[in-house]
């Protein structure tokens, strides 16, 4: 025992803090001998005398009077700033003491040690940001900005069937929000803290597309990654994959999927066994998959395997009401980002907004937003920080004209303006306007805007 009190004595006097107790007089028991150091007195000095006669703006005797804890306090002592913690020590819920800690010898290891834990966690943020990225959903349904009645339905329809596993179909034109349902309806479920995994089935190139979707062993084809690499499906075990263009998927990979979907196992290439998977198929697409099933483009069975559950989304155009919430929602987010002091919206302004049907929907309107908070010079949107083509629609002539002319006039427009803006670049005019790229070559023959 005396030698065992003798270690523990040792390793107190030499703890980094210094630690000091006092009993329920406020009077020194004990203190140790690194604390002594500092305050520039021997053990046997500071032993018996009352804590304020030993260390200067102490706390100690109050804390023993009011029974109550004192974490990460700041404690002035001989010209510089400490870091105190101040403990009661109760007995049968009576204080008979306290113990005090001194954590930090002065503010500059503070400064040390606080800048260290903002560096890890700077670290830290950046590998959860490339998590998230990867592999969680960023939206939910607060992030879908509506007061329409068919985007209510639709959101409440999401928190009915969010929790099963059953297969979701999200149908709408580019720039609607399907995303954000496919996050919505994964992040309500109990897969929720498992993986999401989006892929873009028209932005892959063909012939990666099965090696990106299913994986593929070590020496599999010439190229392939060391130890092999695993597919989308794999990397979504236990949570949701989904699938968007699916649409643009080509006949072959609807084959292998339908087969990925039916067995719920891929075969990785290059590999002679399979693995077995558990995900939930959520997919979207603006394409008419009912005429390309007639034209032999979209297989059947796969139709009927992915829309168990049918989500279409409304364009824009036939929401109006929702137009200003969403334009007030994106100057306050841009506005915020940017800097600029832009507030609100002219009433001219909203009624262009209203009166222009999106063919480019809420990206569109995005766009334009973000267009006119840089170019707007005040605190209000006024027509003149509008783009050009929305301002042409002031004298656009309806009479006589279809919805459809109109709207096809419209869209013309946009992908003209669209590819102004990007000197031609088709790329980047097309994710300008939230549609892909085999879309925005389609409309560019359609409108033969390439002669």
């Amino acid at each position: 025992m005396v030698f065992q009190h003798k270690i523990l004595e040792a390793v107190i006097n030499n703890a980094y803090e210094w630690i000091v107790v006092v009993d329920d007089q406020g009077k020194i028991i004990y203190i140790n001998k690194n604390y002594c150091e500092f305050l520039e007195k021997s053990q046997e000095e500071a032993v018996g005398k009352h804590v304020t006669e030993v260390i200067e703006n102490t706390r100690m005797h109050i804390v023993v009077k009011t029974g109550k804890e004192e974490i990460a306090d700041l404690h002035y002592i001989k010209g510089n700033y400490m870091i105190a913690n101040r403990i009661p020590i109760k007995v049968d819920g009576k204080v008979i003491g306290a113990v005090g800690t001194v954590i930090f010898r002065d503010t500059n290891e503070w400064k040390r040690m606080n800048s260290h834990i903002k560096s890890l966690l700077s670290q830290l943020q950046t590998y959860l940001q490339e998590w998230k990225e990867n592999n969680g959903a960023k939206y939910t349904l607060s992030d879908i900005i509506s007061c329409s009645k068919q985007m209510e339905e639709l959101k409440e329809k999401v928190k009915r069937i969010a929790d099963s596993d059953i297969s979701v179909l999200i149908r709408g034109e580019s720039g609607t929000g399907k995303e954000l349902f496919a996050h919505s309806v994964h992040q309500l479920s109990s897969r929720s803290e498992k993986p999401f995994v989006k892929v873009n089935c028209g932005a892959i190139p063909e012939h990666l597309l099965e090696s990106e979707l299913f994986g593929y062993e070590e020496g599999a084809f010439t190229g392939a990654k060391k130890g092999g690499k695993k597919g989308k499906f794999q990397l979504a075990d236990g949570g949701t994959i989904f699938l968007d263009e699916i649409g643009d998927l080509p006949l072959h990979m609807q084959v292998k999927l339908l087969r990925v979907l039916q067995e719920k196992e891929v075969e990785p290439i290059g590999s002679t066994k399979t693995v077995s998977i558990d995900v939930r198929i959520i997919a979207a697409t603006n394409r008419p998959l009912e005429k390309m099933i007639e034209e032999k483009r979209f297989r059947e069975d796969l139709y009927y395997r992915i829309n168990v559950v049918p989500f279409v989304i409304p364009p824009l155009r036939e929401r109006p009401e929702d137009i200003e919430m969403l334009a007030y929602h994106f100057i306050k987010k841009i506005a915020k980002r940017s800097g600029k002091r832009v507030t609100a919206i002219s009433p001219d302004v909203l009624q262009l907004l209203r009166q222009h049907v999106w063919p480019g929907n809420i990206r569109e309107l995005e766009n334009v937003m973000e267009a006119a908070v840089h170019f707007e010079s005040g605190k209000t949107i006024t027509v003149d920080a509008l783009p050009e083509y929305l301002k042409a629609n002031t004298t656009y002539q309806i009479e006589g004209k279809t919805l459809k002319e109109l709207l096809e006039e419209t869209e013309k427009a946009a992908i003209e303006q669209s590819l102004q803006r990007f000197r031609g670049d088709k790329l980047k005019a097309a994710k300008a306007l939230g549609i892909s790229k085999s879309a925005m070559y389609e409309k560019i023959k359609k409108y033969r805007l390439d002669e």
